[in-house]
């Protein structure tokens, strides 16, 4: 199956309260996984790369965004590539050439005029080449190795008339929402703010999508669709999976060399979590 636009899946999800899940990948073995558990669900998914797994593969991002496109050329689902969390205006412009559809710019540390300024321009960038953009606003933390933000602070989730400026003024197809998640937890402890979340549904036209997805219960990530997100975006949950996996293994077996056996039992792992979390955003 060829490659399939982000902008379409996410148009897939209007009105019917579901959302499309988007995994964030590093390695081959993340990518496989991610295939193999849509298609045991028979469910369209999203492969991410950030701009975090660009730096860990060396800066270079076509080795893994050709891989993952030819996988997903081969995948019986519909599958889309997205750039993630992109900082850099260089690796931005690198998108079209990759095989990317659509690209998430963060301009979200900077100030609110300034991420508009920054947002705005990668916006009239995106469209004209063809791509879907998403940005954020807000602040939903845990990125770069930063500690998580209080989900109360001030300034920290997104306010809706805010943001619907924002959108207006920026022009992004789609908006990460500041709800009370936060990237990289490993418990899934997290409570969202769902009032608020139904007045950013109700105050924008554009696809919501929640962040930090790995750190929120089955109900809350449930709830979360029914009330509006479109795009879930999970990462962290991936490496748990990967990561106990081949620990297990290599405890049981410590004199284990081949990497292709522990490998092998963490990408069965994180395609077990990909099934299920699509099971729950599915509903």
């Amino acid at each position: 199956m060829s490659l399939t636009a982000t902008a379409e899946l996410v148009a897939r999800t209007a009105g019917v309260r579901t959302a499309v899940a988007a995994f964030n990948v590093i390695t081959l073995e993340h990518v496989e996984a991610v295939i193999a558990g849509a298609e045991s669900v028979g469910a369209p998914v999203v492969l991410q790369v950030s701009e975090n797994a660009v730096k860990f593969r060396q800066g270079r991002l076509l080795p893994l965004a050709r891989a993952a496109a030819a996988a997903a050329e081969r995948a019986s689902v519909p599958v889309a590539l997205h750039l993630d969390h992109v900082r850099s205006d260089d690796l931005l412009r690198q998108a079209p050439g990759a095989g990317f559809s659509s690209v998430m710019y963060d301009a979200s540390r900077l100030s609110y005029e300034e991420n508009l300024t920054a947002t705005r321009a990668a916006a009239d960038w995106a469209h004209a080449q063809g791509l879907w953009i998403e940005a954020e606003l807000g602040e939903i933390g845990g990125k770069n190795g930063e500690p998580p933000r209080d989900a109360h602070a001030p300034g920290a989730r997104t306010d809706p008339g805010e943001a619907r400026a924002f959108v207006a003024d920026s022009g992004v197809d789609a908006l990460a929402v500041a709800i009370g998640s936060s990237h990289a937890m490993t418990t899934r402890t997290a409570v969202l703010d769902h009032d608020l979340l139904e007045r950013l549904a109700a105050s924008l036209d554009v696809p919501l999508v929640l962040h930090g997805s790995s750190g929120v219960p089955d109900r809350e990530l449930r709830a979360a669709v029914e009330g509006g997100i479109a795009k879930v975006n999970i990462g962290t949950a991936l490496n748990i999976a990967m990561t106990g996996a081949v620990r297990e293994f290599l405890a049981a077996g410590p004199d284990a060399v081949d990497p292709r056996k522990y490998l092998g039992v963490g990408r069965e792992a994180m395609a077990r979590t990909v099934a299920g979390l699509i099971g729950v955003l599915r509903g």
